[in-house]
């Protein structure tokens, strides 16, 4: 997802967790609370979400969802301990999970494309991913999806990582290429790139899906969950697509939606929040012939074979059953 600054990222997540722990009003009669995590901060991002919420999706499904904001990280850890049941997390966080012996599986597919790439702008003559060897990228830091999709074009591209400097600079990468600070860096599409064109620059971007497609965003939950409670995954599941699906539909609605549960995203933020949550549309949209909400399982293998060839996991994870489809078929999509 887009990000900003660290430090008031780390701010932001702690005022929203203690608010994750002040009393709620009651549950409506017929209703199931249940928390959904949706890691980072309140975004136009979760667009979706929002949509399932105020169109009543959750609540047909007999739930009254309260969504949570931090660390995907810290999330995963809580659905396998079986304090909170679902969460929104990325594929490659969830192989990273069940290396460190999380029982967490995904269940339902959101992003249909891994959302990070390589950027620069277009007079730094970069053509081809290769071309930053004898060059700066810069990357928010060793953590998390842009330094998974750094580490993967490297993989798939042949990239000679000895030949770049690679510099951690927090989550500053398009005022950093703006100023010449670095030569390319690691973002999600929707966000340097994004920025960067609505200030006038012309952009070179290439996608990691482009170079090596791995899973990305979707519905986690635990194993203990999907065997005690297969109703309640195949519930939040048909609510959640129910979401994407409208969203699809429906964008100018939606993102009308997402400004009222996110206000601090429109006024003066507005033009860029609706290039951010323009430019998410179609990482969401399921390419031709494939239902929504449904994963590619053989991205999995693909994706836990590049994890470990590179060193960010230390054994082969069994990936035999960390993905499945079948909720998504029981909702009916």
């Amino acid at each position: 997802m887009g990000r900003r600054y660290g430090w008031f990222l780390a701010g932001v997540f702690l005022l929203l967790l203690l608010a994750g722990c002040a009393p709620r009003t009651a549950t409506p009669q017929g209703t199931e609370h249940v928390v959904l995590a949706l890691g980072y901060i309140p975004s136009v991002q979760f667009a979706p979400f929002y949509v399932a919420q105020d169109k009543g999706f959750f609540a047909e499904e007999g739930l009254d969802v309260e969504f949570r904001h931090g660390f995907e990280t810290d999330f995963l850890k809580l659905v396998a301990a079986g304090d909170i049941p679902f969460v929104v997390a990325s594929g490659e966080e969830v192989i990273l999970g069940r290396s460190r012996g999380l029982p967490v599986t995904y269940v339902a597919q959101w992003y249909t494309r891994f959302p990070v790439a390589l950027f620069a702008l277009a007079r730094s003559h970069i053509t081809r991913p290769q071309d930053v060897e004898g060059r700066t990228v810069g990357i928010p830091g060793p953590f998390g999806a842009t330094y998974v999709g750094w580490k993967a074009l490297v993989y798939a591209t042949g990239i000679d990582e000895s030949r770049v400097k690679v510099e951690s600079i927090g989550f500053t990468q398009a005022a950093a290429v703006k100023e010449g600070k670095v030569d390319a860096a690691m973002d999600y599409i929707v966000n340097g790139p994004v920025r960067l064109r609505l200030a006038g620059e012309e952009v070179v971007v290439f996608p990691v899906s482009d170079y090596i497609d791995l899973p990305s965003n979707g519905l986690v939950t635990s194993e203990a969950v999907i065997r005690t409670r297969p109703d309640l995954v195949t519930r939040m599941t048909r609510a959640m697509l129910r979401g994407i699906r409208y969203t699809l539909d429906h964008p100018d609605e939606a993102f009308a939606t997402a400004l009222r549960h996110v206000p601090e995203a429109g006024g003066e933020q507005e033009r860029v929040s609706r290039a951010v949550f323009d430019a998410s549309l179609p990482l969401w949209t399921p390419p031709p012939g494939r239902p929504l909400g449904h994963t590619d399982l053989t991205r999995w293998e693909q994706a836990e074979e590049f994890l470990r060839r590179m060193g960010l996991i230390e054994r082969h994870v069994d990936v035999t059953n960390i993905a499945t489809n079948d909720f998504v078929k029981r909702a009916g999509f």
